[in-house]
């Protein structure tokens, strides 16, 4: 079986899963539904606790994780509490993965940063492109060994690149030697290309084993994170059954589509003059998995269907027996970090350092 060649499977379940807990504390930030929780917990960790602001996201995290401490509120008021228990104060990793949608490539950038959004009803509104400097406050506050924060692509372009700029600033104000990395899913075991900028800090006072000159300018604490496994196409996780088929105007795009198209878009210019669905994707057998979005709409080329419940999960390395509490498939997954990708990360950071601290 092509799965058993990797690090980590991608097709597993919770229930015959085997988690040590025996690597370290965890505390997840803008948890979702653990997506990264289950990446930490295939690496040994202990994934102590969350703090989300979605109740049906924690809902969903509490189903499938219990955790320890549970904290239902913007990381704005939970970042100021004094009465955390110590336990949070002696954690290996805090790990976050700020909502990003200011930052996408797929989203209005510049023209929302500053401006107050929600996700989904039931949210808090919230100011999206200031949260990622309230999750450095909390790690300035709780001082944990390594700091790991995932956020879109989108960062490193155009004028996003000085919001890293004060990114890397206030985690050195923190007290922690900031690196990023992109790195993409398909690298790691995962079937799905989706690629994500990690940042990932160690605390200086832990740090002196481990620097390392990159310019005579710049000393950072050496991690390696080239991932080269090999890449699964989607014929590897295809399931021949339908539960979310195509309808309405994008099906009647669809039938007019040409075998080698990405999206819609053309059959839509062919068929009303201009381009529109262009997040109708098409996928096929031969090529990588897309990236599982929220409102997922990857067609499978030469079926009137969109991805069924089992590919996606094997897309994003989701376990099958997760309990989705009656939340889309598509959504949890796609607001998610691949469990499989957060496991190979995790593994490095603590065999590279926390297993020498």
């Amino acid at each position: 079986m092509k799965n058993s060649k990797h690090k980590f499977p991608y097709e597993w379940t919770l229930k015959d899963a085997v988690f040590t807990k025996d690597k370290g504390k965890v505390f997840s930030c803008f948890a979702s539904g653990g997506g990264s929780t289950m990446g930490y917990k295939l690496a040994g960790f202990d994934v102590i606790g969350c703090n989300e602001i979605d109740p049906r996201m924690m809902e969903a995290y509490k189903a499938n994780h219990h955790p320890k401490y549970a904290y239902l509120e913007p990381i704005q008021t939970f970042k100021l509490r004094k009465d955390l228990p110590e336990e949070l104060y002696n954690l290996d990793i805090l790990d976050g993965s700020p909502p990003c949608s200011s930052f996408s490539s797929a989203g209005n950038r510049e023209n929302d940063w500053g401006k107050k959004k929600k996700f989904r009803e039931g949210q808090a509104e919230q100011v999206l492109d200031t949260l990622f400097f309230d999750f450095i406050d909390l790690a300035n506050e709780l001082q944990p060994k390594v700091v790991v924060a995932e956020n879109v692509k989108g960062l490193l372009q155009g004028n996003a690149k000085e919001y890293v700029k004060r990114i890397y600033k206030a985690f050195d104000d923190a007290g922690y030697y900031c690196q990023h990395w992109l790195l993409d899913s398909s690298d790691m075991g995962v079937p799905q290309r989706r690629e994500r900028v990690f940042f990932i800090c160690l605390r200086k006072d832990l740090a002196k084993p481990f620097l390392k000159q990159v310019d005579i300018f710049t000393i950072v604490p050496g991690l390696d994170l080239v991932f080269n496994e090999e890449k699964f196409l989607f014929r590897d996780v295809y399931k021949n059954y339908t539960d979310r088929p195509l309808t309405g105007q994008g099906l009647v795009l669809y039938k007019e589509a040409r075998e080698g198209e990405t999206d819609l878009r053309y059959a839509a210019k062919r068929m009303k003059g201009k381009k529109s669905h262009f997040g109708y994707k098409l996928t096929y057998m031969d090529s990588v998995p897309l990236t599982i979005l929220s409102s997922d709409r990857v067609i499978i080329y030469g079926e009137e269907r969109f991805r069924n419940f089992d590919e996606l999960c094997e897309c994003g390395s989701f376990p099958k027996d997760y309990d989705f509490c009656e939340n889309k498939h598509e959504y949890i997954i796609g607001m998610s970090v691949p469990p499989v990708m957060m496991a190979q990360i995790a593994t490095e950071v603590f065999n590279q350092w926390l297993s020498k601290i």
